[in-house]
């Protein structure tokens, strides 16, 4: 009923359901009748006619309320949007739409009926911080987080990573993503590191190349692409101490040549927007850095897409003008839209804030609107639904998850697993979906439980080996297992919130490695980090070990590297140099007092 009942009113708001034609002497296809006003945009032939005739017809109230996204469950419902006119809405932490896609892709189908209600009817963006697969819907595929994917290596694997996040990201509702991010961490205190895909410019840059084409295809209008953002402009990874928002140090020139090209590449790829970071750069905050938002970005590297605030960005470091005259031009504000509309309505009033920076910001809005199809079809593309969380898309995961896994340590026939091997899985972390996933993982902190669809460790090991057993609190007397697969690592954790100078194995998860030890096992250790950490000791007491950062739903990938499933051997290089100790970081790529050096991983068991 739901569903025809949003085709009705489809037909109500449009008037007209026409698509402009060559018989009408337009050269974009749009549908022609917009809004109650039942504005026509089929009298005007291209795209940038009808953009500047909507500018025209818009008050400066329209105007804001597209400069304005919102969180859709936090003091905002459709006929908000319709009273507001608020021109985009995104889903994070907090309520869902349901357990199912179709629910979500009703609830925002009903956002959207709102936006189209209004006097012009200019369709919603509807955003999601999608970061490693659709990662806000339990159910969905979670890719390992960037800092895995950057360890295969793989850039078609990463491209392939990208089209299917924007088909289960679309089958749920979606339209644009907060994704990639090409920060360039530097230091591994940063609770984000393992957003960013590696400390190395140049495969960072190739990295962003795949993300983008894979998410936004040959075409913004395909029904199976989403926009991409790239973020967080500049220096996000690179702050004083690795502190989350803190302040990035750098001279112009290292910034030029070591930050500014994966940035250059995304403008080159088309990327359809780009997200300034909390950080500041030499003192200065990043959100009202017009130099290097204006001039740089937009000036210099010809970007022509959205800039996008993070979280309350447009309040966060002072009034909305500070912002939006930086060059924002879309201000992310959770629940608080109205301070500020109210806010930003005043100091374009009293011309603090130029009718012509109002007017760029809006058509630059519109274009990504026109770009990506919404005024031919502005609802969600719910043919998409079913395939969310397929076995097709699953088995792309898995491959990410096995070519990702970094060979440290590999003595003592450990490895690879026989299916013969009579083998102990020892830890939480081995037989936990969400523990391996990290952050940003059905919750924005993650969580500690597992989730729907998603294999365990555990669960992999078990399907290929014949005498396996789960031991999550260590190897014990009499045990019948000779090898012992500990999972150890960090719990999940998000943003400011893992920010650390504890970059080592808690002591208990010291201690299932050495009490496997003492009780003469073979012992493969298998870490679950959102960084590299200092892990001599650990290193020494084991027969493998091996880097898994953060593998997400298909923990069988695990396995099929173990068992060297169908003769793989590893493929995995480390994305980061690693530390003897915690004070050697941070630590340069190459350092010759590194334990590994930037690219380590052995290739043979």
């Amino acid at each position: 009923m739901k569903t025809l009942w949003l085709l009705v009113l489809s037909l109500v708001i449009f008037g007209c359901t026409t698509f402009g034609t060559n018989n009408t002497k337009v050269d974009v296809n749009v549908i022609c009748k917009w809004g109650t006003q039942q504005f026509d945009l089929c009298q005007y032939k291209n795209q940038e006619q009808m953009i500047d005739a909507l500018l025209l017809a818009m008050v400066l109230d329209e105007k804001i309320g597209q400069m304005t996204q919102s969180v859709w469950h936090n003091n905002v419902s459709p006929e908000t949007i319709r009273d507001k006119a608020i021109g985009s809405i995104i889903h994070t932490e907090g309520p869902t739409p349901g357990p199912n896609a179709m629910d979500w892709v009703n609830k925002f189908n009903e956002f959207q009926a709102s936006a189209l209600q209004t006097r012009l009817g200019i369709p919603l963006l509807i955003a999601v911080d999608a970061v490693h697969g659709q990662n806000t819907f339990e159910g969905a595929v979670i890719f390992p987080h960037n800092i895995g994917m950057a360890a295969t290596r793989n850039l078609n694997l990463i491209k392939q990573a990208a089209q299917i996040t924007a088909l289960e990201v679309a089958g749920t509702g979606f339209n644009w993503t907060f994704s990639p991010c090409i920060a360039m961490p530097q230091h591994e205190h940063w609770g984000r590191v393992y957003e960013g895909y590696t400390e190395d410019r140049d495969l960072t840059t190739a990295a962003v190349i795949a993300s983008v084409q894979g998410h936004q295809g040959t075409s913004l209008a395909h029904r199976d692409t989403v926009a991409a953002t790239a973020k967080h402009f500049i220096g996000d990874g690179a702050t004083d101490g690795g502190v989350e928002g803190g302040n990035a140090i750098i001279t112009d020139q290292v910034m030029r040549e070591h930050y500014l090209p994966p940035y250059t590449a995304a403008v080159n790829e088309g990327v359809a927007s780009i997200m300034v970071g909390f950080n500041s750069y030499n003192g200065h905050n990043m959100h009202q850095h017009t130099h290097l938002v204006t001039d740089v970005l937009k000036g210099e590297l010809g970007f022509e897409g959205v800039v996008v605030s993070d979280w309350n960005g447009g309040l966060r470091f002072g009034d909305p003008h500070t912002v939006i005259n930086a060059g924002i031009d879309i201000a992310m504000q959770p629940g608080n839209h109205n301070e500020f509309m109210a806010k930003l309505k005043a100091s374009v009033l009293d011309q603090t804030v130029p009718m012509s920076r109002i007017d760029d910001a809006v058509r630059r809005i519109l274009t990504m609107k026109f770009n990506l199809g919404l005024f031919s079809d502005p609802f969600a593309k719910k043919e998409f639904a079913e395939s969310v969380g397929s076995p097709a898309h699953r088995a792309v995961a898995r491959q990410a998850v096995r070519e990702s896994l970094v060979l440290l340590k590999s003595d003592n026939d450990a490895l690879p697993l026989s299916s013969s091997d009579s083998i102990a899985v020892i830890g939480s972390h081995g037989n936990n979906s969400g523990l391996q996933s990290g952050g940003w993982s059905i919750h924005w902190q993650g969580q500690a439980e597992s989730y729907r669809g998603a294999t365990t460790i555990f669960d992999g090991i078990k399907a290929q080996g014949t005498q396996v057993e789960y031991a999550e609190h260590g190897c014990y007397p009499d045990m019948p297992a000779s090898k012992a697969i500990v999972v150890v690592g960090e719990a999940p954790y998000a943003e400011a919130l893992g920010d650390s100078d504890e970059l080592w194995l808690s002591d208990a998860h010291k201690k299932l490695i050495t009490g496997c030890k003492n009780l003469g096992k073979k012992v493969i250790v298998i870490l679950i980090s959102g960084r590299v950490l200092a892990i001599s000791e650990d290193l020494d007491k084991s027969d493998a070990f091996i880097a898994a950062w953060l593998p997400g739903s298909e923990g069988a990938g695990v396995a099929d590297f173990l068992f060297a499933t169908n003769g793989f051997k590893p493929t995995g290089k480390s994305p980061y140099s690693w530390p003897v100790a915690v004070t050697d970081i941070p630590l340069a790529p190459n350092a010759e007092h590194a334990l590994f050096k930037f690219g380590y991983g052995l290739q043979d068991y």
